[in-house]
């Protein structure tokens, strides 16, 4: 069995986790031999009752499960109706845009009308993969955002080396109310045009890079009442556990980190991240 990492020392103010993938953590998705950070996470037989348990533990009270495929969507939809402090998002990730036919965005709105799901995504752009062509792409993101604004739910977006053409499209579509752009992977003049649109941004275990200047750059310009904090777990761990799997009680690292940038405690980062939550969420 798969060790994890360590826990690290609990937050005193809970905080929620805002983009998790449970069903991956889980084996729900059985992991490729290419995916060896999911087959690590996969191979410590954690459970869905387990890794909410750990979180709770050090001060991680909630979180967000997201789909990124029809399946995946469905899995974490009824997970999240079955527990507590737990919510979901579906949608057809854009690495599987050639897979958003008009039934599957059909099923995909009738997942997001559900009470227990509370966004539309992971949808967006990624043009670091050519999993899918970028005609494909543009309109599988274009309909999440329609989803999005008929069904009242916050957009998530995944947005990988296509930051100008992601805000270009949320602006000729019109942006749902609330819109946030997961693991937030722009710079600071990035975030300058997120403030200016009112969008959140949600920072993961990469601002906490040595190389990711960017990244505390970029949430030294976030107003604390647009951030959020993730961990796209099994994914992007952060320092000192890169390599390793992530999951939702890593969080205080990334917090603590996100606090020491903006210069503040990080109770008070938490308590604002937490505030963020109910208003791109709803209350829990």
């Amino acid at each position: 069995m798969t060790k994890l990492p360590a826990a690290p020392e609990p937050l005193s103010a809970p905080v929620f986790d805002s983009h998790c993938h449970l069903d991956i953590m889980v084996g729900n998705r059985q992991a490729s031999s290419g995916d060896p950070v999911a087959q690590a996470a996969q191979a410590s037989a954690a459970s869905v009752r387990s890794i909410l348990d750990d979180a709770r533990a050090v001060g991680v009270t909630r979180l967000v499960t997201i789909g990124y495929d029809l399946k995946s969507s469905r899995w974490n939809a009824d997970v999240a109706a079955g527990q507590e402090g737990v919510y979901a998002g579906v949608a057809i990730h854009p690495n599987e845009a050639h897979e958003a036919t008009p039934e599957v965005l059909a099923e995909i709105e009738e997942l997001a009308r559900r009470p227990e799901v509370r966004a539309v995504g992971e949808t967006g752009l990624d043009y670091y993969r050519d999993w899918a062509s970028k005609d494909d792409q543009h309109a599988s993101f274009r309909a999440h955002i329609e989803i999005a604004k008929r069904t009242g739910k916050a957009l998530v977006i995944h947005d990988r080396d296509a930051h100008d053409d992601v805000l270009k499209v949320l602006a000729e579509e019109g942006a749902p109310d609330k819109v946030v752009f997961h693991s937030y992977s722009g710079d600071a003049d990035m975030a300058k045009k997120c403030v200016d649109a009112g969008y959140f941004m949600s920072f993961s275990g990469p601002v906490t890079y040595k190389n990711a200047a960017y990244l505390r750059a970029a949430a030294e310009v976030a107003p604390a009442e647009l951030m959020l904090v993730e961990t796209d777990a099994p994914y992007l761990p952060p320092v000192p556990h890169r390599g390793k799997p992530n999951a939702p009680y890593l969080i205080p690292l990334t917090l603590r980190c996100l606090a020491e940038v903006k210069k503040v405690h990080p109770d008070e980062l938490c308590a604002a991240i937490s505030v963020n939550g109910v208003t791109v969420f709803g209350e829990w």
